[in-house]
């Protein structure tokens, strides 16, 4: 029987948890018997989790930030912090399969001890023009991704320096580290590869007030979304889930 994917969710709200989880379904080309889905915002790790039961995890975006002070985060972001960072010494040290989409890659950069915060390198909500790395043309989960290509963004923070033992991938000029993998098989992307419009445009309405940009913004955003081509990252996901499948 082929191992299933945990897929790890941060999203405390339920409309935005349900279309980054169908939209990884979607985009990884997973069934729903495939994966195992839990919502950090609503349960705890179960106790006999072991990583060696699955295919490889995911783990989805969220409003929290990494880099903020422990008295800035709430109960439930200082829960999902701690759950995730739990599992990541296993991981790592391992080398298992692992790929963290937006807030994951502050989790993989704090885990190995690089500096995430919110100095440089945040980027509103929209697109960015994505760049692959020499290193990047030459790895698995890039293969058959244009050289230069559109991702959805939205983060404060991120990675400002590069942690030792981790290769760049992909780059952009407002972000330099917007893919990175540490070992064989653990990746993080500052992007979205399971966005598309229509779960982007279900996060702008649910996340106006929560400083990723001016509220008013939200219908030409929404417009901006819809108009732009965001196709290749999902191919990123689709080359994960195919490498591990099993």
């Amino acid at each position: 029987m082929t191992k299933p994917f945990l897929i790890l969710q941060l999203r405390p709200e339920t409309p935005a948890s349900d279309s980054e989880f169908f939209a990884f379904l979607e985009k990884g080309g997973l069934g729903a018997d495939e994966v195992r889905r839990v919502r950090l915002d609503r349960e705890s790790l179960p106790p006999e989790l072991d990583l060696e039961d699955f295919s490889g995890v995911i783990v989805g975006g969220g409003p929290g930030c990494v880099s903020d002070a422990p008295d800035e985060k709430s109960e439930v972001e200082a829960h999902i912090e701690r759950s995730v960072l739990s599992l990541m010494p296993e991981i790592t040290g391992r080398d298992l399969p692992f790929l963290g989409c937006c807030y994951g890659i502050g989790i993989l950069g704090a885990h190995l001890g690089g500096e995430i915060g919110k100095a440089r390198y945040g980027e509103p909500v929209g697109t960015s023009t994505c760049e692959v790395t020499e290193a990047g043309r030459e790895d698995p989960l890039l293969d058959g991704v244009p050289k230069r290509f559109d991702a959805f963004v939205g983060h404060k923070e991120a990675m400002q320096t590069l942690p030792e033992g981790c290769v760049h991938l992909v780059s952009s000029e407002p972000c330099p580290f917007q893919m990175v993998r540490y070992g064989q098989h653990v990746y993080a992307t500052q992007f979205h590869p399971e966005a598309d419009a229509a779960g982007f445009e279900t996060r702008i309405h649910i996340y106006k007030d929560r400083g990723y940009f001016e509220p008013e913004r939200a219908d030409d955003l929404i417009e901006m979304c819809r108009a732009a081509d965001v196709r290749a990252p999902e191919r990123i996901l689709r080359n994960f889930v195919k490498r591990y499948r099993g």
